[in-house]
Order: structure tokens, then C-alpha cells, then sequence
């Protein structure tokens, strides 16, 4: 498989997923620069999250490479964007570079094509992510939901569900939408059991 060289933005609790929107507000000199460099080239950043919160800290093994769609330019230099996933990438290695910001070689992961759930997970999933939002007191449009494919869906609540940065990764590494829905699933049960004021779930 080709290596490519990607830009990154290395940030944690935050994933994205092909054929998804990540919306963005860039304030750090570094992440400007990198917007910057983006725009006059390809438009292309590569999202990942880092293990841990230091500065530099190592990075999780795979990631997505997005395309910034719209873009607003404020006036003290920051970038209000929305990033739209194209493809998964897994790093191969970190290089020594001298811009502001950390670039990687890394291969690009083939997602299947088509992919769906039998009518058995798609309900089954549906049924815990009502009792889940029920629980956690999320307002949904159940009809808008029920016109979704089955890998939006599951993409979709993976991306923007309230778990942890090493669950968040988990999802994004399940190799196909049925392991990914099998994983929400047992995340939803997990959550949905923990005391709300007690915070974010985490999965070790």
C-alpha cells in the first residue's frame, strides 16, 4: 500500500469519519498554520487523537484524513471549518519536521464499500440508543434516524457520542459497521448504567 504524508491535528474526545462532518474553531498558532497550509495545497488535514494530554504526547494508531469543506476567516487570524472525512489512515511513523505543526507517514485504509446491518442489529441497535437517550435525557428525531443507512448511523452516533477518548478510538478502529455496532452497543449499556454526575465513562 502507498505511504502518504499527512499533516495532522492531533486532538483528543474528537473522531471523524468518512462521509462525516467534524465542525472546527481554530485559534492555536500552530492549527492556524496548518488551516493555512491546507488551503494552499490539497485542503486536507488528518485528525487524530493523542494518547495522553502532554505536549508531543504519542499518538493512537489510526486516524482520518479530512477534506475542509466550508471555511470562515476571522479577521484576528482564526479559521471557523468543517472538515468532511475521507478516508481512515493508520501512522506508520511520526517525521522530523520543522513546521509548527506534527506530520505523519501513513497508509490509507480501504473501508468496504458497501456495508450493512441485518435487520436484527439495525432494531437491536435502535432499541438501546432510545433507552440510552432516555436515560441520558438527549432529545432525537427517531424519524430522521430511521431514514439513515446503516453506516451513518453508526458512523454518526460513534463520532459524536459522550464516551472517552480511548472508547471514541475504538469505535474508529472497528474494522466494519457490525463490530462498530456491536462495540455501541455494549458502550451504551456501559454508560447508560453509570451514575450521570459522576462524569464521562471511561474504557480501559
Amino acid at each position: 500500500m502507498t505511504a502518504v504524508r499527512l499533516s495532522i491535528f492531533p486532538l483528543g474526545g474528537a473522531i471523524l469519519f468518512p462521509g462525516l462532518q467534524l465542525p472546527l474553531h481554530i485559534f492555536e498558532p500552530r492549527y492556524r498554520s496548518l488551516v493555512g497550509s491546507a488551503l494552499a495545497k490539497d485542503r486536507k488535514i488528518a485528525m487524530i487523537q493523542p494518547q495522553d494530554a502532554r505536549e508531543g504526547a504519542p499518538l493512537f494508531a489510526i486516524g482520518c484524513v479530512g477534506r475542509i469543506g466550508d471555511v470562515e476567516a476571522l479577521d484576528d487570524g482564526r479559521y471557523n471549518i468543517v472538515l468532511e472525512g475521507e478516508a481512515r489512515f493508520r501512522v506508520l511513523r511520526e517525521l522530523d519536521v520543522t513546521t509548527p505543526f506534527r506530520q505523519v507517514e501513513a497508509e490509507l485504509i480501504a473501508d468496504p464499500e458497501f456495508e450493512a446491518l441485518s435487520a436484527i442489529e439495525r432494531a437491536s441497535f435502535e432499541r438501546e440508543a432510545r433507552d440510552f437517550a432516555d436515560r441520558q435525557g438527549y432529545a432525537v428525531d427517531w424519524d430522521a434516524v430511521a431514514h439513515l443507512d446503516d453506516v451513518a448511523l453508526i458512523n454518526g452516533v460513534s463520532q459524536i457520542a459522550p464516551f472517552d477518548a480511548a472508547a471514541k478510538q475504538a469505535l474508529l478502529e472497528a474494522p466494519d459497521v457490525g463490530t462498530r455496532c456491536e462495540l455501541l452497543v455494549q458502550l451504551m449499556q456501559f454508560f447508560g448504567r453509570s451514575d450521570p454526575d459522576e462524569g464521562r465513562v471511561t474504557l480501559q
